[in-house]
Order: structure tokens, then sequence, then C-alpha cells
């Protein structure tokens, strides 16, 4: 049976500094408030080992978040100090599986076909959007013209919008 059919999983992605961080603490918090448990993971898209530093930033900001289980992966390696050649997102799906968590939260990896929340900070980030697949909503710092588009598209500080939007897709 396929990992879906446990619980729900939603990646929330962007080019860097696009504010992925801050809406995965806005999206774990509602999922707990929710009384999910949810987990994270979060791919550390530079090709060097995970850094003290760069590790505990964003992973201790998903846990304030209320995240029950965070992960970094990155350069070879997972937060939990295990090491690899390569941690796809489907291994740490199927980790991730064994804690039985209601939600998983991923950020980053953009390539991977799980639901996606896509962030763009103008219309210099839109050529994001024809590079993937399983787009749920983007969410805008500026607003953009989309000529076909068969999703939302959000404003930055809509957050009540988007996140209900969110959350309802979450419980379907």
């Amino acid at each position: 049976m396929a990992v879906e059919q446990y619980c729900r999983i939603l990646q929330v992605v962007g080019y860097q500094n696009s504010g992925k961080t801050t809406l995965m603490e806005k999206v774990i918090k509602e999922c707990t408030s929710l009384g999910w448990d949810t987990a994270t993971i979060k791919h550390h898209g530079h090709h060097t080992s995970l850094k003290k530093e760069i590790v505990l930033k964003d992973s201790e900001r998903h846990e304030q978040a209320g995240a029950s289980m965070t992960a970094v992966e990155g350069g070879g390696a997972l937060q939990l100090h295990i090491k690899n050649q390569t941690w796809s997102l489907k291994k740490l799906i199927l980790l991730y599986q064994h804690f039985s968590p209601d939600v998983i939260l991923v950020e980053g990896f953009k390539k991977e076909s799980y639901p996606k929340v896509v962030l763009i900070r103008g219309i210099e980030d839109v050529k994001l959007l024809e590079k993937l697949e399983n787009i749920v909503c983007v969410i805008t710092w500026k607003p953009v013209q989309l000529e076909t588009r068969h999703y939302p598209i959000y404003n930055l500080d809509d957050s009540s919008d988007y996140l209900n939007y969110i959350i309802q897709k979450l419980s379907d």
C-alpha cells in the first residue's frame, strides 16, 4: 500500500529565501492546532555536509512551531547523524511512516511528485512553475499574472486565505 494512504504529505517549495521555512512554521501551527501529529523533512540544497548551525536553524523553527519530528537531509547526511550516499524523499517518508504521523510536511525536494505549495517572489520566479508537477497552490510576494493555471494564486499577506486552503487540501 502507498504511504499516502496512511498520512497526508505536502511539499513547500521555492527558490532560496522565498519564505519556505516561514510558511512551514505557519502550516505546522495550523496542523498541530487541529491535533494532527506533524512531522517535517527539510532538504538542505547545498552540496556540502550539514553544519550544526544550519541544521539547528530551520529544524528548531519547525520544532518550535509544533512539529513532533524533524529531519534535515543534505550532503549525504541526515540530521539524525545517519550517514548515507543520498537520502531520497521516498526513503525519508518510509522512515517516518514507522512513527505514524498524521501529516508529513516537506520543505524542498522540488523534483519530487507530492502535492506542492510553491512560493515565488515575483515574475522572475515564474519559470519555476514550468519545472514542477502536482502544484496545489502558489503564494506570491508580488502580484503575478499567469496565463494558464489549474491552481489558486495567493498573496503572501493573505495568510488566512491560503492557510485555510492548504488545511482543506490536507483534509481531503
